[in-house]
Protein backbone atom coordinates (compact mmCIF):
# COMPACT_ATOMS: atom_id res chain seq x y z
CA UNK A 1 0.00 0.00 0.00
CA UNK A 2 1.25 3.53 -0.77
CA UNK A 3 2.38 5.67 2.15
CA UNK A 4 0.30 8.83 2.49
CA UNK A 5 1.87 11.98 3.89
CA UNK A 6 -0.61 14.76 4.71
CA UNK A 7 0.67 18.18 3.69
CA UNK A 8 0.38 21.06 6.14
CA UNK A 9 1.28 24.64 5.36
CA UNK A 10 3.65 24.83 8.34
CA UNK A 11 5.91 22.35 6.52
CA UNK A 12 6.65 25.02 3.91
CA UNK A 13 9.24 27.65 4.79
CA UNK A 14 11.17 30.30 2.86
CA UNK A 15 14.18 27.98 2.89
CA UNK A 16 13.66 24.87 0.78
CA UNK A 17 14.02 21.71 2.81
CA UNK A 18 13.73 17.97 2.11
CA UNK A 19 10.40 16.32 2.74
CA UNK A 20 11.20 12.75 1.68
CA UNK A 21 13.59 10.70 -0.47
CA UNK A 22 13.22 7.21 -1.88
CA UNK A 23 14.76 5.49 -4.87
CA UNK A 24 15.51 8.14 -7.48
CA UNK A 25 12.91 10.54 -6.07
CA UNK A 26 13.56 13.65 -4.06
CA UNK A 27 10.70 15.76 -2.70
CA UNK A 28 11.25 19.12 -1.05
CA UNK A 29 8.97 21.88 0.24
CA UNK A 30 9.36 25.66 0.19
CA UNK A 31 7.51 28.96 -0.05
CA UNK A 32 8.01 31.49 -2.80
CA UNK A 33 8.74 35.07 -1.76
CA UNK A 34 5.09 35.76 -2.56
CA UNK A 35 4.07 33.30 0.16
CA UNK A 36 2.75 30.64 -2.23
CA UNK A 37 3.49 27.09 -1.02
CA UNK A 38 5.35 24.81 -3.43
CA UNK A 39 6.59 21.23 -3.76
CA UNK A 40 9.61 20.33 -5.88
CA UNK A 41 9.56 16.71 -7.05
CA UNK A 42 12.60 15.29 -8.82
CA UNK A 43 13.25 12.00 -10.55
CA UNK A 44 16.23 10.89 -12.62
CA UNK A 45 14.96 12.74 -15.72
CA UNK A 46 13.85 16.09 -14.36
CA UNK A 47 11.56 17.89 -11.95
CA UNK A 48 8.24 19.60 -11.48
CA UNK A 49 7.18 22.36 -9.10
CA UNK A 50 3.61 22.09 -7.83
CA UNK A 51 1.33 24.45 -5.92
CA UNK A 52 -0.57 22.04 -3.66
CA UNK A 53 -2.72 24.72 -2.02
CA UNK A 54 -3.32 26.98 -5.04
CA UNK A 55 -5.43 25.18 -7.62
CA UNK A 56 -3.10 22.15 -7.55
CA UNK A 57 -1.26 23.87 -10.41
CA UNK A 58 1.91 22.47 -11.94
CA UNK A 59 3.92 25.67 -11.91
CA UNK A 60 7.00 24.37 -13.71
CA UNK A 61 8.03 21.18 -15.56
CA UNK A 62 11.54 20.43 -16.79
CA UNK A 63 12.73 17.11 -18.25
CA UNK A 64 15.93 15.96 -19.95
CA UNK A 65 17.34 19.44 -19.53
CA UNK A 66 14.46 21.12 -21.37
CA UNK A 67 12.07 23.65 -19.82
CA UNK A 68 8.58 22.63 -20.95
CA UNK A 69 6.71 25.55 -19.42
CA UNK A 70 5.64 28.64 -21.34
CA UNK A 71 7.58 31.87 -20.95
CA UNK A 72 5.55 34.47 -19.09
CA UNK A 73 5.90 37.75 -17.22
CA UNK A 74 5.79 35.97 -13.84
CA UNK A 75 9.00 34.71 -12.23
CA UNK A 76 6.93 33.19 -9.43
CA UNK A 77 3.25 32.62 -8.66
CA UNK A 78 1.35 35.29 -6.78
CA UNK A 79 -0.98 34.75 -3.84
CA UNK A 80 -4.20 35.77 -5.56
CA UNK A 81 -7.31 34.17 -7.01
CA UNK A 82 -7.45 36.60 -9.95
CA UNK A 83 -6.57 34.63 -13.07
CA UNK A 84 -4.46 37.15 -14.96
CA UNK A 85 -2.64 38.42 -11.85
CA UNK A 86 -0.73 35.13 -11.54
CA UNK A 87 -0.19 33.42 -14.86
CA UNK A 88 2.39 31.24 -16.53
CA UNK A 89 2.00 27.78 -14.97
CA UNK A 90 2.63 24.61 -16.94
CA UNK A 91 -0.84 23.31 -16.06
CA UNK A 92 -3.85 25.26 -14.79
CA UNK A 93 -7.16 23.54 -14.05
CA UNK A 94 -10.09 25.69 -15.25
CA UNK A 95 -13.81 25.59 -14.43
CA UNK A 96 -16.05 24.38 -12.87
CA UNK A 97 -19.10 26.69 -12.78
CA UNK A 98 -17.79 28.74 -15.72
CA UNK A 99 -15.17 28.61 -18.43
CA UNK A 100 -13.47 31.03 -20.74
CA UNK A 101 -14.17 34.73 -20.96
CA UNK A 102 -17.46 35.60 -19.25
CA UNK A 103 -20.14 37.11 -21.46
CA UNK A 104 -22.40 40.03 -20.50
CA UNK A 105 -24.87 37.68 -18.79
CA UNK A 106 -22.25 35.60 -16.94
CA UNK A 107 -21.25 35.94 -13.30
CA UNK A 108 -18.19 33.67 -13.31
CA UNK A 109 -14.61 35.03 -13.42
CA UNK A 110 -12.26 34.38 -16.34
CA UNK A 111 -11.90 30.57 -16.57
CA UNK A 112 -13.95 29.99 -13.43
CA UNK A 113 -13.08 29.57 -9.77
CA UNK A 114 -10.79 26.54 -10.01
CA UNK A 115 -7.47 27.93 -11.40
CA UNK A 116 -6.28 29.41 -8.09
CA UNK A 117 -8.73 27.67 -5.78
CA UNK A 118 -7.58 27.42 -2.13
CA UNK A 119 -7.37 23.65 -1.75
CA UNK A 120 -8.95 22.41 1.47
CA UNK A 121 -6.40 19.64 1.91
CA UNK A 122 -3.44 18.13 0.09
CA UNK A 123 -1.31 15.03 0.45
CA UNK A 124 1.62 13.09 -0.97
CA UNK A 125 1.32 9.38 -1.85
CA UNK A 126 4.58 7.41 -1.95
CA UNK A 127 4.25 4.17 -3.94
CA UNK A 128 7.57 2.34 -3.63
CA UNK A 129 6.20 -0.82 -5.26
CA UNK A 130 5.39 0.95 -8.52
CA UNK A 131 8.11 3.63 -8.18
CA UNK A 132 5.90 6.69 -8.35
CA UNK A 133 4.91 9.78 -6.38
CA UNK A 134 1.47 11.39 -6.42
CA UNK A 135 0.51 14.85 -5.23
CA UNK A 136 -3.22 15.25 -4.72
CA UNK A 137 -5.74 17.49 -3.05
CA UNK A 138 -9.40 18.35 -2.65
CA UNK A 139 -11.38 21.54 -2.98
CA UNK A 140 -15.03 21.92 -2.00
CA UNK A 141 -16.98 24.73 -3.62
CA UNK A 142 -20.34 25.52 -2.04
CA UNK A 143 -22.68 28.40 -2.81
CA UNK A 144 -26.04 28.35 -1.02
CA UNK A 145 -29.02 27.56 -3.27
CA UNK A 146 -26.68 27.04 -6.21
CA UNK A 147 -23.57 24.87 -6.18
CA UNK A 148 -21.97 22.18 -4.04
CA UNK A 149 -19.17 20.10 -5.52
CA UNK A 150 -15.93 18.48 -4.43
CA UNK A 151 -13.00 18.51 -6.87
CA UNK A 152 -10.14 16.04 -6.46
CA UNK A 153 -6.98 16.68 -8.50
CA UNK A 154 -3.86 14.52 -8.66
CA UNK A 155 -0.55 14.52 -10.51
CA UNK A 156 1.68 11.44 -10.61
CA UNK A 157 5.36 11.24 -11.54
CA UNK A 158 6.88 7.82 -12.22
CA UNK A 159 10.52 6.78 -11.93
CA UNK A 160 12.70 7.40 -15.01
CA UNK A 161 9.71 8.98 -16.79
CA UNK A 162 9.23 12.34 -18.48
CA UNK A 163 5.44 12.04 -18.60
CA UNK A 164 3.01 13.14 -15.90
CA UNK A 165 -0.30 11.43 -15.23
CA UNK A 166 -3.01 13.88 -14.23
CA UNK A 167 -6.52 13.05 -13.04
CA UNK A 168 -9.44 15.31 -12.15
CA UNK A 169 -12.77 14.25 -10.67
CA UNK A 170 -15.72 16.43 -9.70
CA UNK A 171 -18.38 15.03 -7.38
CA UNK A 172 -21.78 16.70 -7.38
CA UNK A 173 -22.66 16.80 -3.67
CA UNK A 174 -26.15 18.12 -4.31
CA UNK A 175 -29.24 15.97 -4.74
CA UNK A 176 -30.09 17.78 -7.97
CA UNK A 177 -28.24 18.00 -11.32
CA UNK A 178 -25.24 20.32 -11.69
CA UNK A 179 -23.63 21.88 -14.74
CA UNK A 180 -19.90 21.20 -15.11
CA UNK A 181 -17.37 23.01 -17.30
CA UNK A 182 -13.70 22.01 -17.32
CA UNK A 183 -10.57 22.74 -19.35
CA UNK A 184 -6.98 21.65 -18.72
CA UNK A 185 -4.86 24.71 -19.59
CA UNK A 186 -1.54 22.94 -20.33
CA UNK A 187 0.96 25.61 -21.39
CA UNK A 188 4.02 24.32 -23.24
CA UNK A 189 6.79 26.51 -24.62
CA UNK A 190 6.75 26.86 -28.41
CA UNK A 191 10.08 26.66 -30.22
CA UNK A 192 11.20 28.16 -33.50
CA UNK A 193 10.68 25.67 -36.34
CA UNK A 194 8.60 23.43 -34.09
CA UNK A 195 5.94 21.37 -35.89
CA UNK A 196 2.45 20.45 -34.68
CA UNK A 197 1.06 16.97 -35.23
CA UNK A 198 -2.30 15.91 -33.82
CA UNK A 199 -5.05 13.34 -34.33
CA UNK A 200 -7.46 15.41 -36.43
CA UNK A 201 -8.26 16.17 -40.03
CA UNK A 202 -6.30 19.26 -40.99
CA UNK A 203 -9.28 20.98 -42.59
CA UNK A 204 -11.07 24.26 -41.93
CA UNK A 205 -14.11 22.27 -40.80
CA UNK A 206 -12.16 20.32 -38.15
CA UNK A 207 -9.70 23.05 -37.08
CA UNK A 208 -11.72 26.21 -36.46
CA UNK A 209 -10.09 29.48 -35.43
CA UNK A 210 -11.91 31.70 -32.93
CA UNK A 211 -12.66 35.01 -34.60
CA UNK A 212 -14.44 36.68 -31.69
CA UNK A 213 -12.11 38.82 -29.58
CA UNK A 214 -12.48 38.66 -25.76
CA UNK A 215 -12.36 41.82 -23.69
CA UNK A 216 -8.89 41.13 -22.24
CA UNK A 217 -7.33 40.98 -25.74
CA UNK A 218 -6.31 44.14 -27.62
CA UNK A 219 -5.96 43.36 -31.34
CA UNK A 220 -3.19 44.88 -33.44
CA UNK A 221 -3.33 45.96 -37.10
CA UNK A 222 -3.55 42.91 -39.34
CA UNK A 223 -4.83 40.65 -36.54
CA UNK A 224 -8.31 40.14 -38.00
CA UNK A 225 -6.83 39.43 -41.41
CA UNK A 226 -4.50 36.84 -39.85
CA UNK A 227 -7.48 35.12 -38.22
CA UNK A 228 -9.34 35.11 -41.52
CA UNK A 229 -6.37 33.50 -43.27
CA UNK A 230 -6.13 30.80 -40.59
CA UNK A 231 -9.86 30.17 -40.85
CA UNK A 232 -9.42 29.37 -44.55
CA UNK A 233 -6.23 27.34 -44.16
CA UNK A 234 -5.45 26.26 -40.57
CA UNK A 235 -2.31 24.39 -41.65
CA UNK A 236 -0.56 27.79 -41.75
CA UNK A 237 -0.03 27.52 -37.99
CA UNK A 238 1.51 24.04 -38.00
CA UNK A 239 5.12 25.23 -38.42
CA UNK A 240 6.45 27.84 -36.00
CA UNK A 241 8.75 29.71 -38.33
CA UNK A 242 10.63 32.51 -36.52
CA UNK A 243 8.69 35.18 -38.42
CA UNK A 244 5.27 33.75 -37.49
CA UNK A 245 3.95 35.67 -34.49
CA UNK A 246 0.72 35.12 -32.59
CA UNK A 247 0.25 38.54 -31.07
CA UNK A 248 -1.77 38.85 -28.91
CA UNK A 249 -3.11 35.26 -29.14
CA UNK A 250 -4.94 32.81 -31.37
CA UNK A 251 -7.43 30.19 -30.20
CA UNK A 252 -8.64 27.15 -32.14
CA UNK A 253 -11.42 24.66 -31.54
CA UNK A 254 -10.38 21.27 -32.91
CA UNK A 255 -12.22 18.02 -33.51
CA UNK A 256 -9.57 15.59 -32.28
CA UNK A 257 -10.07 11.92 -33.06
CA UNK A 258 -9.48 9.26 -30.42
CA UNK A 259 -7.67 5.93 -30.64
CA UNK A 260 -9.25 2.59 -29.76
CA UNK A 261 -8.69 3.28 -26.05
CA UNK A 262 -10.45 6.63 -26.22
CA UNK A 263 -7.30 8.81 -26.11
CA UNK A 264 -6.65 11.85 -28.29
CA UNK A 265 -3.02 12.72 -29.08
CA UNK A 266 -1.11 15.91 -29.94
CA UNK A 267 2.52 17.02 -29.95
CA UNK A 268 5.01 19.71 -30.88
CA UNK A 269 8.04 18.18 -32.58
CA UNK A 270 11.27 20.09 -31.93
CA UNK A 271 14.06 20.56 -34.49
CA UNK A 272 16.10 17.95 -32.56
CA UNK A 273 13.23 15.44 -33.15
CA UNK A 274 12.16 15.28 -29.49
CA UNK A 275 8.71 16.62 -28.64
CA UNK A 276 6.24 18.07 -26.17
CA UNK A 277 3.29 15.73 -25.89
CA UNK A 278 -0.20 15.41 -24.46
CA UNK A 279 -2.86 12.74 -24.66
CA UNK A 280 -6.20 12.58 -22.86
CA UNK A 281 -9.43 10.63 -22.56
CA UNK A 282 -12.06 12.24 -24.74
CA UNK A 283 -15.21 10.66 -23.30
CA UNK A 284 -15.91 13.50 -20.86
CA UNK A 285 -13.90 16.16 -22.70
CA UNK A 286 -15.31 15.99 -26.24
CA UNK A 287 -13.78 19.29 -27.37
CA UNK A 288 -10.16 20.28 -27.88
CA UNK A 289 -9.05 23.89 -27.59
CA UNK A 290 -5.67 25.19 -28.76
CA UNK A 291 -4.08 28.42 -27.58
CA UNK A 292 -0.98 30.08 -29.06
CA UNK A 293 0.62 33.29 -27.87
CA UNK A 294 4.02 34.38 -29.21
CA UNK A 295 4.84 37.95 -28.22
CA UNK A 296 7.91 39.78 -26.89
CA UNK A 297 6.63 39.21 -23.34
CA UNK A 298 4.95 35.80 -23.47
CA UNK A 299 5.58 32.60 -25.39
CA UNK A 300 2.95 29.93 -24.82
CA UNK A 301 1.53 26.94 -26.66
CA UNK A 302 -1.55 25.07 -25.56
CA UNK A 303 -1.06 22.13 -27.93
CA UNK A 304 -4.38 20.56 -26.95
CA UNK A 305 -6.63 21.56 -24.06
CA UNK A 306 -9.09 18.77 -23.18
CA UNK A 307 -12.36 20.57 -22.59
CA UNK A 308 -16.05 20.00 -21.99
CA UNK A 309 -16.95 23.01 -24.11
CA UNK A 310 -15.69 26.11 -25.87
CA UNK A 311 -14.37 29.21 -24.13
CA UNK A 312 -17.08 31.79 -24.84
CA UNK A 313 -18.45 31.78 -21.29
CA UNK A 314 -21.19 29.80 -19.56
CA UNK A 315 -24.25 31.39 -21.17
CA UNK A 316 -23.09 31.02 -24.77
CA UNK A 317 -21.78 27.48 -24.28
CA UNK A 318 -24.94 26.46 -22.45
CA UNK A 319 -26.97 27.82 -25.36
CA UNK A 320 -24.94 25.62 -27.70
CA UNK A 321 -25.72 22.56 -25.55
CA UNK A 322 -22.04 22.14 -24.69
CA UNK A 323 -22.13 22.14 -20.90
CA UNK A 324 -21.88 18.78 -19.14
CA UNK A 325 -24.56 17.79 -16.64
CA UNK A 326 -23.76 15.66 -13.58
CA UNK A 327 -26.63 14.15 -11.63
CA UNK A 328 -26.86 14.47 -7.87
CA UNK A 329 -24.28 12.25 -6.16
CA UNK A 330 -22.53 11.38 -9.43
CA UNK A 331 -18.93 12.13 -10.42
CA UNK A 332 -17.42 13.58 -13.59
CA UNK A 333 -13.77 12.74 -14.32
CA UNK A 334 -10.96 12.92 -16.86
CA UNK A 335 -7.48 11.43 -17.17
CA UNK A 336 -4.59 12.88 -19.16
CA UNK A 337 -0.86 12.45 -19.68
CA UNK A 338 1.59 15.17 -20.66
CA UNK A 339 5.29 15.89 -20.80
CA UNK A 340 8.35 15.23 -22.95
CA UNK A 341 9.11 12.51 -25.52
CA UNK A 342 12.49 11.37 -26.81
CA UNK A 343 13.16 11.06 -30.55
CA UNK A 344 12.10 7.41 -30.72
CA UNK A 345 9.05 8.03 -28.54
CA UNK A 346 8.11 10.95 -30.77
CA UNK A 347 8.28 8.74 -33.86
CA UNK A 348 6.01 6.19 -32.17
CA UNK A 349 3.50 8.87 -31.18
CA UNK A 350 3.43 10.29 -34.72
CA UNK A 351 2.73 6.82 -36.11
CA UNK A 352 -0.18 6.45 -33.67
CA UNK A 353 -1.56 9.81 -34.80
CA UNK A 354 -1.22 8.88 -38.47
CA UNK A 355 -3.11 5.61 -37.87
CA UNK A 356 -5.91 7.52 -36.15
CA UNK A 357 -6.10 10.02 -39.01
CA UNK A 358 -6.29 7.24 -41.59
CA UNK A 359 -8.94 5.36 -39.59
CA UNK A 360 -6.79 2.26 -39.13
Amino acid sequence: MPIRIPLYKKLFTRHERPLCDFGEFNVSAFRFNSGVHALRIKNARGEIVMLPFQGMQIWRACFDGRELTMRSMFAEPKNTRTYLETYGAFLIHCGITGLGAPGPNDQHPLHGELPNAPMDCAWLDIDETNDRVTVAGEYQHTVAFSTNYNATISTTMSADSTLLDVEVSVENRKNTPMDVMYLAHANFRPVDNGQLTYSADYSADSVRVRQSIPSHVTPKPGYKEFLEALAKDPTQHHNFTPDLSFDPEVVFEIDLKADQDGYCHALQKHPDNCSDYIRYQSTNTPLCMRWICRTPDQDGLGIAFPSTSGVEGYTIEKGKGRVATVMGGDTWQVSMQMGHLTESETDEAIQIIKRIQSGV
